[in-house]
């Protein structure tokens, strides 16, 4: 799903979302390749952003509260919406901002390398739902789940980008450099977003 798309549908995060957009525009510069990190003045919330070959990479901390309250607001029972903010949870938003041709990535081929040198998946869409069949979740949540949810695969043309939550199993507060790779052309493009780190709960701030 694009961007816009995706605000729409969820007008709970529409205030996020469009922090999330601005970011896009941030003032300050990192070199190519480089990670730039950002303080929200308002929330303390932090998000990264990096720049390679024309690709932009974003990643915005959502707080364990946040990810309650969305989706207990899309129906979610407690336990469900607890089951879910257990997580390390980010805004992500993948840009093709002028790369020369269509890119094309696959999430399951990130990792985020802790500091004792371990490479973790992001915890994909799929495997969510594998849980919440489990979980006997009701058709309508399910499908409000999916639409939350970043692109597990996805091609798209320059000036075209993507939204969506993504996950890690992670303890909160736990720091990490996300490696991410994408194809253009065939060939394979790689970057690392570099001191990310899970949002805590705001009690524990």
């Amino acid at each position: 799903m694009t961007g816009n798309t995706w605000c729409y549908l969820f007008p709970t995060l529409r205030r996020l979302a469009c922090i999330m957009g601005m970011l896009l525009a941030w003032n300050a510069h990192a070199g190519e390749g480089e990670t730039l990190a950002q303080s929200n003045p308002e929330t303390g919330l932090e998000s990264w952003k990096a720049t390679r070959h024309g690709v932009i990479l974003e990643l915005a901390q959502l707080t364990p509260d946040q990810s309650r309250a969305f989706f207990i607001g899309r129906g979610f029972e407690p336990a469900e919406a607890e089951h879910y903010a257990a997580a390390c949870v980010f805004m992500t938003i993948l840009r093709n901002e002028a790369a020369p041709s269509a890119i094309a990535y696959r999430l399951a081929d990130w990792r985020a390398i802790t500091a004792d040198g371990r490479a973790l998946p992001a915890k994909l869409k799929e495997n969510w739902l594998k849980e919440w069949d489990a979980r006997n979740l009701a058709p309508a949540r399910k499908i409000a789940f999916e639409w939350s949810q970043f692109p597990s695969e996805q091609t798209f043309e320059p000036g075209d980008w993507t939204q969506g939550m993504t996950t890690f199993t992670l303890p909160r507060g736990s720091r990490f450099n996300l490696e991410y790779r994408w194809t253009i052309k065939d060939q394979q493009q790689k970057n690392t977003l570099k001191g990310v780190h899970c949002a805590h709960d705001v009690s524990s701030n």
